[in-house]
């Protein structure tokens, strides 16, 4: 099992954020102001959902896939947060 996810968290309006951590769940109690630390971009945007995570080998790893992600059009990254299913994780 991996100890680093990619991951995309979708605003209330729509805004989809993409990030990465150990601890996806953890990371987006941040975001949504539960827990402190949350990215600035995200602060009055909720609420917040968790649309995709995907296990990666490690931070290296999981930082060039967030790249390549921030990357797609938003119509690709809905199209993949349409697809995820969480009991494949």
């Amino acid at each position: 099992m991996s100890n680093w996810y990619l991951y995309m968290v979708q605003t209330g309006s729509g805004m989809l954020y993409t990030g990465i951590s150990t601890d996806p769940v953890r990371r987006l109690r941040q975001h949504s102001g539960e827990l402190a630390g949350g990215a600035k971009a995200l602060r009055g945007k909720g609420p917040l959902t968790l649309v995709y995570q995907q296990p990666v080998a490690d931070k290296s790893t999981a930082a060039k896939a967030e790249y390549q992600l921030k990357q797609l059009s938003k119509s690709a990254k809905l199209a993949l947060a349409a697809s995820y299913n969480p009991s494949e994780i």
